[in-house]
């Protein structure tokens, strides 16, 4: 379907332009209505400060050892798979992303 963007666009004001004077109120009291107060001090109570006290946190993660497969990049510190390795008759192991 072609479009021409050359045409007018109708916008919302197009259309309240031929509602009646007792719909433009409702739809202006229905704006209104949608309107939420939010209070400042809930919202920032969810956010935590870098630094804060995080002793009674405990981890849900689950660590996987290194698999035989896998190396650890002598330049980012990241473990990465063999095929990952970016000189494989280096004794220094690079990732492909360091070298």
């Amino acid at each position: 379907m072609a479009t021409d963007y050359d045409a007018p666009r109708r916008t919302d004001s197009d259309e309240v332009s031929a509602d009646s004077l007792e719909e433009l109120k409702a739809r202006r009291n229905e704006a209104q209505a949608a309107v939420v107060d939010v209070d400042e001090s809930e919202t920032a109570e969810s956010f935590e400060l870098p630094g804060a006290d995080l002793s009674g946190e405990e981890l849900s993660v689950r660590v996987v050892p290194k698999q035989a497969d896998e190396f650890t990049c002598s330049s980012c510190f990241l473990v990465h798979h063999r095929s990952r390795l970016a000189n494989e008759g280096s004794t220094e192991l690079l990732c492909r992303d360091c070298a």
